[in-house]
Parts: structure tokens; C-alpha cells; sequence
């Protein structure tokens, strides 16, 4: 927590390019679920390098892995409540960043799965209403890039991925359990 009380997490909008369309991962916690990857600010730290360390331990991709839109920077606020009924305030910096990458790692503990979902079907699976307005910035900054013809710098060579179990596309909730 910060100075103002108010816990401060950090995570990434990750996408990739698919014959289908872009499509945006999501983690999957249980019931109706499913959000960004992201994680609390560890004391000292800053967003951007909170959310490469998030990402990194509940996805497995790495910072190579992913490719930024440097610019590209959203919030969302939101309280929470405590099992003790505690009230806490929630400030989360999300980023945006395309990967080469399908298959991902989850941590079973933090997790129940993820899935790539096209932005339409992404829509639906978020619930909270600043989940939705923040996917629909970065689809349209995306979306923008593409009509501008803007270049995007280039990625890394896709490394070899070894997964015990094959690649599932569409709607599927991946567990590695």
C-alpha cells in the first residue's frame, strides 16, 4: 500500500495477432472471473517493471516475449473488500503489449486457467464496466495502428515451447493441472 492507503497493482493487456483476429488473453480465477494478468507493487517498485515481473510469474512469458506499445497506459480504481470487511481502495496500471506466444504457463494457486478470446467474445467474460472500457482502448489503439499502417518494431523470433499438453484454440480454459 501507498502513503494514501490505497494498494496499487500493475499488470498488461497482452494480445496476439491470429487468422481469426486479435485475440486478448485472459486468467481465469473461478466463476465468472476472468481478468488481466496483474499483481500488487512489491515496496520501491515501479509499474512498468512490477507488471514485467507479474506477468512473467503468472503467464511465463517474458519481457522478450512481448512487444509494447510505449505510450499505451490505463488505469483502473476500484474498493475491495477484506475477509475482515476491511475496505481497501485499488489503483491497477495496465500496459499493452503484443507476443508471438499461445501457450503460457499458469500458476495453479493464483489460477484455474486462461484463454485467448477474440475482443467481442473478451467483452462478454470481463464483468466489471472499467475492465471492459480499458479492453476497448487498447483494441482500439490497436485497431488505429493497423488503419495508420503504422510499423510496429519488430519481435524476436518466436522461441521453441515445450508444454506437456497441445495447444487448444477458441474458448477453451487452459490448465496445465
Amino acid at each position: 500500500m501507498n502513503k494514501n492507503n490505497v494498494s496499487v497493482s500493475a499488470g498488461i493487456i497482452v494480445y496476439r495477432r491470429t487468422p481469426e483476429g486479435i485475440k486478448f488473453l485472459l486468467l481465469y480465477h473461478g466463476g465468472y472471473y476472468w481478468n488481466f494478468p496483474k499483481g500488487k507493487l512489491a515496496e520501491g517498485e515501479k509499474s512498468f517493471k512490477a507488471a514485467l515481473r507479474e506477468v512473467e510469474e503468472e503467464t511465463g512469458l517474458k519481457p522478450k516475449d512481448l512487444r509494447f506499445r510505449d505510450w499505451f497506459r490505463v488505469t483502473d480504481r476500484f474498493v475491495f473488500y477484506t475477509k475482515e470487511k476491511e475496505r481497501i481502495p485499488r489503483l491497477v496500471i495496465y500496459y499493452l503489449a503484443e507476443t508471438q506466444k499461445q501457450l503460457i504457463t499458469i500458476v495453479p494457486r493464483e489460477h484455474q486457467g486462461y484463454a485467448w478470446f477474440l475482443y467481442k467474445d473478451a467483452m462478454k467474460m470481463l464483468k466489471a464496466p472499467t475492465l471492459k472500457r480499458n479492453l476497448k482502448r487498447a483494441y482500439d489503439t490497436i485497431v488505429e495502428d493497423a488503419k495508420k499502417k503504422k510499423p510496429a518494431p519488430p519481435m524476436p523470433a518466436p522461441a521453441e515451447v515445450v508444454q506437456s499438453q497441445p495447444a487448444r484454440e477458441n474458448k477453451d480454459i487452459k490448465n496445465p493441472a
